[in-house]
């Protein structure tokens, strides 16, 4: 009696394909099929599509004795959720001649998305993002989306995008009775958007210079860091003020991090600042890494362009710890399963804090601040750090020792008031001066100057400390953050020695 062909699109791990609905009737008593290895929620669709047509004015599936045939191709890839609710019913109402499009639109150049409330209304969806960019790659013209995923969509330019808050809205557009208003696309300018709230500032935290020099150099070059230290110390406020000093993402940067979570949940808008996660050291390596059925991103591409923070460093499983060797090196991470092989993004910072031993208090022994003594068997400080494997150690670029903050350095007293602490946006500042130096470096592809004199030590130190060949380059690019910090056209002795302070120099570690 009718047949109709419309586009959708469903997100496949990071990326996206385009789903054929077509639509089938024929004479016969009353069944609505939906074929091409649709999950629950996509088969209970026929319900949700059979209410929402009922409810916008038209008749329902329901109210016909013919056969329905709804084919998502192509039929070998699983379908789930309900984003095809949209596209399942203007397919029906096309080939049931329930409405007849404006000789103005073509339905070919066009796709649907969107779920369907049994009152007619549409429902926003997962995955926006990788969709419309998808769309546009592949010549579509328009595309139909809830109108609360507007904001995440209007990112993409040269596509028209339409949000619909009903079924409704999108039938009298087909029709040519009533337009809906394509959505304004955003510029690059307005994506930027205004930096979140700093809840810990860098003047806040007394003490611990040393350690905030070492996060500023490391916020400059994207250096992995270590945090040891006493329970106490203030690793983990350091850590979570470590990610206000990092620059904004770039627009590039911002579409590809808003892809990765839009796969995972709904936003209400564009992801503009760092990721900054924190998993929990009971974390699986499943969801540390990725995996899981269906396969999924983990914690390490979730801190994509941003920091990844892992507390009780040592207390993770040690196959979540071994994870962490390729995504620090490539920069990328490859997940192997039974069905294939799929590489996440996971360009990162780690930010590792941890004790020096189980009860905390090794380093302590000497120190009169420390009224705590060490009681760990040198048995069980062994077991402790030998779950740092020395592969991992090489690939930590900065071992930030972090004492105990003397007593009288917490009070408010004028002499703290008469010189401040800085505070982050000054930090910012410098740290993002300090990026375009080293980018530009990277962009003429080559390494930084280095001067005979820094030549020498670093040599001599490399051949007295054993210091590996991995060990060894990242020194040399951790002195050359360090020059570009100080606007040295080329690395000097002093920028050499400051790096090596930063290797791993406990006996532990």
């Amino acid at each position: 009696m009718g047949y109709a062909k419309v586009f959708g699109a469903q997100t496949q791990l990071l990326s996206s394909t385009t789903i054929h609905i077509e639509a089938d009737i024929s004479r016969g008593l009353h069944s609505f099929v939906i074929v091409g290895l649709a999950n629950k929620s996509v088969e209970e669709s026929r319900d949700r599509v059979s209410a929402a047509i009922k409810n916008s004015g038209l008749t329902s599936p329901k109210q016909h004795n013919r056969k329905v045939v709804i084919s998502l191709s192509p039929a070998d890839m699983r379908k789930e959720g309900p984003l095809f609710d949209v596209a399942i019913a203007i397919a029906y109402l096309l080939a049931a001649e329930e409405i007849v499009p404006h000789p103005d639109f073509h339905v070919g150049e066009s796709m649907f998305l969107g779920e369907l409330s049994l009152d007619g209304r549409v429902r926003p969806i997962k995955g926006i993002l990788p969709i419309v960019l998808h769309a546009k790659k592949y010549g579509f013209k328009k595309i139909f989306i809830p109108f609360e995923n507007s904001d995440e969509a209007k990112a993409v330019r040269g596509i028209e995008i339409y949000g619909a808050h009903t079924l409704r809205d999108i039938i009298d557009h087909l029709s040519g009775t009533a337009y809906l208003k394509a959505i304004e696309h955003g510029t690059e300018k307005v994506f930027s958007g205004t930096r979140q709230a700093v809840d810990i500032d860098f003047k806040d935290i007394r003490g611990q210079d040393l350690a905030k020099r070492g996060l500023e150099i490391a916020a400059a070059g994207k250096h992995n860091v270590a945090l040891y230290g006493p329970p106490g110390s203030g690793k983990t406020m350091l850590a979570k003020a470590f990610r206000h000093i990092l620059p904004p993402l770039s627009f590039e940067e911002s579409m590809e991090v808003t892809s990765i979570y839009s796969s995972r949940e709904n936003l209400k808008g564009i992801v503009h600042e760092p990721p900054f996660r924190s998993p929990h050291h009971l974390s699986s390596t499943s969801a540390i890494c990725g995996g899981g059925n269906p396969l999924r991103a983990g914690e390490i591409t979730l801190a994509h362009k941003g920091v990844i923070f892992l507390d009780e460093f040592p207390e993770f499983k040690r196959d979540a710890i071994e994870s962490l060797r390729e995504p620090l090196e490539e920069k990328s991470i490859s997940i192997s399963r039974a069905g294939g092989t799929v590489r996440f993004p996971a360009d990162i910072i780690l930010i590792a804090a941890m004790n020096p031993c189980p009860c905390g208090f090794y380093d302590s022994q000497s120190d009169p601040n420390v009224r705590s003594r060490c009681v760990c068997t040198r048995q069980a400080i062994a077991s402790y750090c030998k779950k740092l494997s020395g592969p991992i150690v090489d690939r930590i670029d900065m071992w930030i020792n972090i004492p105990k903050v003397r007593i009288d350095a917490l009070r408010r007293d004028d002499g703290f008031k008469k010189s401040p602490a800085e505070d982050t946006l000054t930090i910012r500042e410098r740290v993002e001066s300090a990026r375009k130096r080293t980018l530009g470096i990277k962009t003429r592809n080559e390494n930084m100057e280095m001067g005979a004199e820094a030549e020498i030590v670093l040599q001599k130190s490399a051949r007295e400390l054993g210091i590996s060949a991995r060990r060894y380059g990242r020194i040399v690019r951790l002195a050359g953050t360090i020059a570009c910090m100080a606007s040295s056209q080329k690395i000097t002795e002093a920028h050499i020695l400051e790096a090596l302070q930063y290797r791993p120099a406990t006996e532990n570690y």
